[in-house]
């Protein structure tokens, strides 16, 4: 009599428990935090937000409502702390910064990137007439980057840096940089009188700096990676994809169908960065550059891993990546990778 009450109590308790774990599973989709930073290297984001595109591909999964909460935040530092914390579900970030944390998380919380926001050229900015080259940076000036010796600009200055003065000296600019926001940097670098005498910009702020006959190129981006290359990626945690499959392949769908309404109307795209990012640029500057042959707002990454093999040869990564693979979810791997 004992052992069978015992096993029906155990029977009945894991029934209770199995009827119980459906609406939990459940309720842990539909819900997604997303983090970006300023610029339009954010489009595909701003399109996503704009269309609510989120909320259509999520019902095409089944989900009668999905909660999506935006963040903006400044700074890979700033994105890193927030996605590790538990606070935000997606950040966005340089290649870098993604690599970073990938690098740090493997084997733990296994961040991966979901996909690329577009490859986009940065510009090293100078508003000294007498610095013409990287090399002729000095102790005399100081350079503006969003996250100061970890970002995308400051990665992407490293490299170049050892290439010019050997892999022991590739902080050598670290010493000299600024963290700033862009716009912030894109205003001191303007208006000059600050300690800011060079801002390593992104788009849209390096083409308003550079209506500044004051201020000129000293490198780009390009130029340091070897041609178009990813500037910024989408990454979360394996736990959020793996306990989210709906709400996650909503989102990447979402992403992609961002990037194809971006080239089949390049016009209202622009319309759309100036709409949600209450923008005062003039609509032709924000579709001169949406229509530059050097921007593409793909999902798909580009070059991302000269900066997994440079990075880890510098010994800022200690995990060597195969390939783009690696630190990429899966889902990516529908669409041509590097």
């Amino acid at each position: 009599m004992t052992n069978t009450f015992t096993f029906g109590r155990l029977a009945a308790a894991l029934g209770l428990l199995g009827a119980l774990a459906t609406p939990l599973a459940a309720q842990a989709e539909g819900k997604i935090s997303i983090a970006q930073q300023f610029g339009i290297g954010y489009l595909v984001l701003h399109v996503v937000k704009d269309q609510q595109l989120i909320e259509k591909h999520a019902k095409a999964q089944g989900l009668d409502k999905v909660e999506v909460e935006w963040r903006t935040i400044s700074g890979a530092t700033a994105m890193n702390e927030a996605l590790l914390a538990g606070a935000i579900d997606v950040v966005s970030a340089g290649v870098p910064p993604m690599l970073t944390v990938w690098d740090r998380t493997h084997g733990r919380q296994n961040v991966k990137a979901v996909a690329s926001l577009g490859s986009l050229p940065n510009y090293l900015l100078s508003n000294r007439e007498e610095v013409k080259t990287l090399q002729d940076l000095s102790e005399k000036d100081r350079i503006a980057v969003p996250a100061a010796g970890v970002g995308f600009q400051s990665r992407t200055l490293q490299i170049e840096t050892a290439k010019l003065y050997g892999k022991d000296d590739f902080q050598r600019f670290d010493q000299i940089s600024v963290s700033l926001p862009h716009p912030d940097a894109t205003a001191a670098l303007t208006k000059g009188g600050s300690e800011i005498t060079a801002h390593f910009s992104s788009p849209p702020f390096q083409y308003q700096a550079l209506e500044n006959p004051k201020v000129h190129k000293l490198i780009s981006s390009y130029d340091i990676l070897g041609g178009q290359a990813t500037f910024n990626v989408l990454y979360a945690t394996e736990k959020f994809h793996d306990e989210n499959p709906k709400t996650y392949k909503a989102f990447y769908d979402a992403l992609v169908e961002a990037e194809q309404i971006i080239k089949a109307d390049t016009a209202a795209a622009a319309e759309t960065y100036i709409r949600v990012e209450n923008s005062k640029l003039p609509l032709d500057f924000v579709k001169k550059i949406i229509d530059d042959p050097e921007n593409d707002f793909t999902v798909s990454p580009q070059r991302t891993f000269i900066y997994a093999e440079q990075l880890h040869e510098l010994g800022v990564l200690k995990n060597k990546a195969a390939s783009w693979k690696d630190y990429f979810f899966e889902e990516a791997y529908a669409h041509p990778g590097s």
